[in-house]
């Protein structure tokens, strides 16, 4: 299971259940309610290398790619 925090710039941090937010994880994280059971594989990998996984979950939009449709 893993704990999930969010800060007031809305980035996201993985932790296993029960371990402190890592040192140097700078910011005032709020732990969500609940604990979650699983996540993606990407995030497990990121924890069990790390022991944390961190990302931001506002996409900027100038390096987003820049998607049409044609509509016809």
């Amino acid at each position: 299971m893993f704990d999930i925090y969010l800060n007031g710039r809305r980035d996201l941090l993985v932790v296993p259940k029960g371990l402190a937010i890592p040192a140097g994880m700078d910011g005032n994280w709020k732990r969500k309610k609940r604990a979650v059971r699983s996540v993606s594989d990407v995030i497990r990998q990121d924890v069990q290398q790390r022991g944390y996984h961190r990302r931001s979950l506002i996409l900027d939009r100038s390096k987003a790619p820049f998607e049409t449709s044609s509509g016809a």
